[in-house]
């Protein structure tokens, strides 16, 4: 359990900095979700359910970093990538062969492939593709060679033909055929795609201000809060607004792979490698989907988006990795 002397090792930085992209999610929720009315208007019930569910995500993360990580490893949480991160790092951890056989690797993608099926089956594809960076980052901690993982690129090559024939929704398909050519359909699969990019370009260096964006304020552009809160904060606080943000995302993922090599053990490495290399992936891709660089799917920003249940996990997970680098020094 917590010790007080541990207190002093806590990461105050990242924490912070955390702490700093969670508040600015909750500005961007309140411009896109205000609603003007004669006299005056008020934001939306989403701005109350993001704050509480940030209160409850700081109490899920003092619990996870008052736990040591190694108990937590024989008791998984419900949340998929959390779970997935904590399996993993705990059977590479105690392989001591780590990823390099490929026997070893088989099981590991086993105990990656059964949550990332059972969620693909809700559907809900955007949250089991983000497994895959969590298994990837692992096992590449693991000691992973980058001849096998060439070889799990090609086999990923190899099944795309079967996945779009046999595995993908017509709306799935539809997003990815628009993504190459939204003007296909620019009122429906394209309109999305569009109005991001229209966004984020109306911008400029500085940005129209805070609750001042056209596109936002009068919503051409579909679940700004949730999927595109990142072209509204490019709009609204323009080029050097989306400078800060992506610092501070990236201040946060070099500062958890510090923890990550400072760990005492492999367990603890493993660990956060897993859950940035999630984080991470969430974060290019939605990012690069808001510019008009990827497909657009139900991938959010994460500490940014709306979603309570998103958030408190996000939470949890850093208090896993401030978990990791605080109990460095422990026996």
């Amino acid at each position: 359990m917590f010790e007080r002397r541990l207190f002093f090792h806590i990461d105050w930085a990242l924490l912070t900095a955390i702490l700093m992209i969670a508040g600015i999610g909750i500005a961007m929720i309140y411009s896109t979700t205000y609603v003007r009315t004669p006299d005056g208007g008020h934001a939306g019930p989403q701005v109350a359910t993001q704050v509480t569910a940030l209160v409850i995500g700081l109490v899920a993360l003092v619990i996870c970093l008052s736990i040591d990580y190694r108990m937590l490893a024989e008791q998984p949480s419900e949340f998929a990538r959390l779970t997935v991160a904590l399996i993993l790092a705990m059977f590479f951890a105690e392989n001591r062969r780590g990823a390099r056989n490929t026997g070893d690797l088989v099981i590991g993608g086993f105990f990656t492939a059964v949550p990332l099926l059972l969620i693909a089956k809700q559907p809900d594809l955007g949250t089991a593709v983000t497994l895959l960076p969590v298994f990837l980052g692992v096992a590449y901690l693991a000691g992973l060679r980058m001849r096998l993982l060439a070889v799990i690129a090609l086999a990923g090559i190899l099944v795309a033909p079967l996945a779009w024939t046999y595995a993908l929704e017509d709306y799935q398909k539809s997003r990815i055929v628009t993504f190459f050519d939204p003007g296909q359909d620019p009122r429906g699969a394209g309109y999305q795609t569009i109005q991001a990019r229209i966004t984020v370009g109306s911008g400029g260096l500085t940005g129209t201000g805070f609750m001042q964006g056209t596109q936002n304020q009068y919503k051409f552009l579909p679940v700004a809060h949730n999927d595109f809160i990142f072209s509204v904060l490019a709009e609204e606080q323009g080029f050097l607004g989306v400078l800060v943000a992506l610092g501070l995302y990236l201040f946060v993922i070099l500062r958890s792979l510090e923890a990550a090599r400072l760990s005492k053990d492999r367990l603890g490495a493993y660990l956060v490698g897993g859950i940035i290399a999630g984080f991470s992936f969430q974060v290019v891709y939605n990012v690069a989907m808001s510019v008009g660089l990827a497909p657009v799917k139900g991938i959010t920003l994460p500490l940014m988006s709306y979603g309570g249940s998103s958030l408190i996990a996000t939470m949890a997970t850093f208090g896993l990795i401030l978990n990791v680098r605080m109990r460095r020094f422990t026996n």
